[in-house]
């Protein structure tokens, strides 16, 4: 159950209920109704959400969301990210594998970045310049700063969504 009331769209200010109905086409989620509390940031943070990680391959950016979710945990960014995963084809088996840090099934750009943006996640204090050159040699500058600007969306919606209760709007998948 979450810890602080959900705007719904009922009692939404004309404000927020404007952007349900058209940013999010009528169907908010928890997190935007958490967000919704503070109409300029449910507004700047989709905006800025929606630009995060466009460089990257949509596989690979479901990739790095997923494996930083199961890092810290996060039942409610997992989950969601489990359902989109499905659309650029990653299966039970690859959420097992992001699940164990096992990137043997992934091709060279997807196990640079996942190892990347594992060592950013849990110690990101500790990124060398060997780390830097290795990621390097797979991405462009613009797909770098997306990948360390995914990282931080993915930890900064960790923190937010499981640690206020928000619950799921659809059924929990196994993993």
């Amino acid at each position: 159950m979450a810890r602080i009331s959900l705007v719904e769209p009922s009692s939404a200010s004309p404000e927020v209920r404007e952007i349900y109905e058209t940013t999010l086409r009528g169907k908010p989620g928890n997190v935007q109704k958490a967000l919704a509390h503070r109409p300029e940031m449910l507004k700047n943070f989709l905006s800025f959400y929606g630009t995060v990680g466009r460089s990257l391959d949509r596989k690979l950016y479901e990739l790095v969301y997923l494996r930083v979710s199961f890092i810290n945990g996060c039942r409610y960014c997992s989950q969601h990210h489990v359902a989109s995963s499905k659309r650029v084809g990653l299966t039970a088996e690859d959420w097992s594998a992001l699940q164990d840090g096992n990137y043997s099934r992934y091709n060279g750009k997807e196990r640079a970045a996942l190892e990347y943006v594992e060592k950013l996640t849990r110690a990101p204090h500790e990124i060398s310049q060997a780390d830097f050159d290795a990621i390097k040699k797979h991405f462009s500058d613009p797909e770098i700063v997306d990948l360390h600007m995914l990282t931080g969306l993915a930890n900064l919606t960790n923190r937010f969504t499981d640690p206020l209760g928000l619950e799921l709007e659809f059924p929990e998948e196994k993993l």
